[in-house]
């Protein structure tokens, strides 16, 4: 962190160059100027380990072995305003509740973590990670306090975690606020995000990768285009507001589908994007090579997308491909399996400032 952030951010710039310097027709590449993040203040994502006890606890990280203790961070640059007031209020709704955290060193203790996702304006949600319900009575009796000590919040879940493993969250998931998604404003469209729908840590640098996309979507021409791994359709509602005909947008979740169902229906593009809840690489298989579309927008997890989907894409009738990708080691592998697109434009988006991760966007075209 020491790191000026304008040299940060050139190195970050140079490893993803280095990296993407040997696809196929690299060349042909126009390296646009990166998109930048604020060096502080950005993360609008938090997860807090709890240690401590029920009179005492902590919320920040946990220690090292033997003893696992919680150590608090109070203070930490990466996280927002609106997420860093609310740490001592979280505290004091422990202390009220006498709610145990959870002792890793002994398995006992029931509140192992709290996850804070801040949306539109100062917009909360706060998910409590429990080992049992054995608490989620108490805590539904408390939610009025915990509404008074944090006025922002406005999604409360309580999340299931019963194993003892080094995970986030568990497949279970109570709602228990009226409201139950958080309304989110990334690039132009105010998306609804699930308790647990992927979000990007970065909303600033998030509506700069959406801006782009739709640019080069639009651009493009395309008049039909498929978002695959579309979470809660952000590229996908972008593309259909900023002109694109038909959209369709593929994610495994229902939840995220749900999301982006109903922000299609607010922003009134329900007849032009349709949403469908399957594992994306599948769901193109099931389409067939003649049914693909003008464009394709692929936005993976860290692995990628994988040597099939890359090949088949490879073979595929779509003129352009965007591809955008958390981990560019990955990203360059696919694309190596896809010498019939040449990259047009590449573009990195500092998401992760102090931190050797790098967010790129690459917009290919079929070669003739």
């Amino acid at each position: 962190m020491p790191t000026p952030y304008d040299l940060q951010l050139a190195q970050r710039q140079s490893a993803a160059e280095k990296i993407l310097a040997d696809i196929p027709h690299a060349s042909t590449m126009q390296w646009l100027p990166p998109a930048a993040s604020s060096p502080s203040h950005y993360r609008t994502k938090a997860k807090f380990a709890i240690g401590g006890t029920a009179k005492h606890p902590t919320l920040g990280i946990t220690g090292p072995a033997p003893t696992y203790a919680g150590v608090d961070l109070p203070h930490c640059l990466a996280h927002t305003d609106a997420i860093a007031r609310c740490i001592e209020p979280l505290k004091e709704f422990i202390r009220s509740t006498g709610i145990e955290p959870y002792n890793i060193a002994k398995r006992s203790g029931e509140l192992k973590q709290i996850l804070v996702t801040q949306g539109s304006g100062e917009a909360l949600m706060i998910r409590f990670v429990m080992r049992s319900k054995r608490e989620l009575a108490k805590l539904r009796s408390r939610l009025p306090l915990l509404q008074s000590l944090i006025p922002a919040l406005q999604v409360a879940t309580v999340n299931i975690l019963p194993i003892h493993a080094a995970l986030v969250e568990g497949d279970e998931e109570i709602v228990i606020t009226e409201q139950t998604t958080l309304p989110m404003l990334v690039g132009d469209v105010e998306l609804h995000l699930g308790p647990r729908s992927f979000s990007q840590t970065n909303t600033g640098v998030a509506s700069a990768l959406y801006r782009q996309v739709t640019l080069w979507a639009r651009e493009s021409g395309a008049s039909s285009l498929w978002d695959l791994y579309c979470g809660v359709g952000g590229f996908a509602l972008h593309a259909a507001l900023g002109g694109v005909e038909r959209v369709s947008g593929v994610e495994i979740s229902p939840e995220a589908i749900a999301s982006a169902q109903r922000t299609a229906a607010d922003a009134g593009v329900s007849d032009r994007v349709a949403f469908v809840a399957g594992d994306a690489a599948q769901w193109a298989f099931n389409q067939g090579i003649d049914a693909t579309p003008e464009a394709i927008v692929v936005n993976p997890p860290r692995r990628g997308i994988g040597g099939a989907f890359a090949e088949w894409i490879n073979d595929s009738h779509a003129r352009y491909v965007i591809y955008s990708s958390c981990n560019p080691k990955s990203l360059a592998r696919d694309l190596k399996r896809m010498p019939n697109y040449a990259p047009l434009q590449a573009r990195l988006f500092d998401m992760f400032p102090h931190t050797e991760h790098m967010e790129c966007a690459v917009l290919l075209e079929k070669l003739p």
